[in-house]
């Protein structure tokens, strides 16, 4: 006769299992075709976004490549499609994109969207132009970091009228002044808001394809400075950034 208390140990620990199986399951499917987390780790999109602020990040926004599967590096080679599926998606000017390097398709950056296929983008004196045309910059005030530095912000405004905030840290840096790039077809123009602390497609970035993007910077939703981990909640008192959570991202 088998032990009733015995069968019922069991049975928990099956059920345990089973539970544990389906909540991994479960975050697989939202990390890979919904949302997925990225933290901040350097100050290039700064005012924008902040070392320390944690994302979310929307994965249908341009349809899925073999950049949104990074859980599952053995069955890239196996996707029934290239590029992006579904295959209409577009993105737009000013968005926030978390997307892979091209050539170091280990690293993820996240930039701002600047130009699209076809688009000439060229930098002069600090000034953006899109085809030729300035992009309206007027002052925007001073930024103050956690070190009580005081940068001058600018406020810019695309074709399509999206406006962000862009910091100048010195008048004369090596990206105030670039040739003249045309962006290929399938291929984005990616900058960071930090303009004079950015490694973007003015620099060994180059352009991104669309294959490349993971996805779209929708929220923010969790932000602690001092670059403490927020695992240290012993901190969070002095170094959390309450008024940056739940940020909706435009």
């Amino acid at each position: 006769m088998v032990d009733q208390a015995e069968t019922k140990t069991s049975g928990g620990i099956g059920e345990t299992i089973k539970v544990v199986v389906q909540a991994l399951l479960l975050a697989l499917v939202i990390r890979t075709f919904l949302f997925q987390p990225f933290s901040i780790p350097s100050g290039s999109m700064m005012p924008t976004l902040l070392q320390g602020d944690y994302l979310f990040v929307s994965k249908w926004s341009y349809g899925f490549s073999k950049y949104s599967f990074p859980s599952l590096p053995p069955y890239i080679g196996y996707l029934p499609f290239e590029g992006r599926a579904p295959g209409d998606w577009t993105a737009e000017r000013g968005d926030i994109v978390v997307f892979r390097k091209p050539h170091e398709e280990e690293t993820d950056y996240i930039k701002r969207v600047i130009g699209l296929p076809g688009d000439k983008i060229q930098v002069r004196d600090g000034v953006l132009y899109i085809n030729d045309a300035a992009v309206p910059r007027e002052p925007a005030g001073e930024f103050t970091d956690e070190n009580g530095a005081k940068v001058q912000q600018f406020k810019e405004t695309l074709p399509n009228g999206v406006s962000y905030v862009t910091l100048d840290l010195s008048p004369n840096s090596s990206g105030d002044n670039t040739r003249e790039f045309v962006v290929p077809a399938g291929h984005y123009f990616m900058m960071g808001d930090n303009r004079d602390n950015s490694l973007d497609s003015r620099f060994d970035v180059g352009y991104v394809p669309a294959e490349n993007f993971v996805g779209k910077a929708q929220i923010l939703f969790f932000s602690v400075g001092g670059g403490n981990s927020p695992l240290e909640f012993w901190r969070w008192p002095t170094d959390l950034r309450l008024g940056r959570f739940f940020t909706w991202l435009s």
